[in-house]
């Protein structure tokens, strides 16, 4: 799958921020098409799997809110939905 502009933008913030040994960032916005939500030109529900040493000793919680505080803007502005599988190697 070839992410466009906001899965590309979420990759490489979550690369830069946690330099993952595994990062999938999966676009699911055709699966929301006309859910409240989801954007017209879609990239508005995401699904991302990372694996990253950033996560080691973390509760899933605390796993979850870094990484939605590093995807904040792309958050408050354009994805509607994040599933997030974080976990460390």
């Amino acid at each position: 799958m070839t992410l466009g502009p906001v899965g590309q933008k979420i990759a490489a913030r979550l690369t830069a921020a946690f330099a993952p040994v595994d990062l999938m960032v999966i676009d699911e916005s055709a699966q929301h098409h006309g859910h409240a939500g989801a954007h017209p030109q879609g990239e508005s529900h995401f699904r991302i799997k990372i694996v990253s040493e950033a996560f080691k000793g973390k509760t899933r919680v605390e796993q979850h809110r870094m990484v939605n505080m590093e995807l904040a803007e792309e958050l408050k502005h354009r994805v509607h939905a994040l599933a997030i599988e974080a976990k460390a190697p």
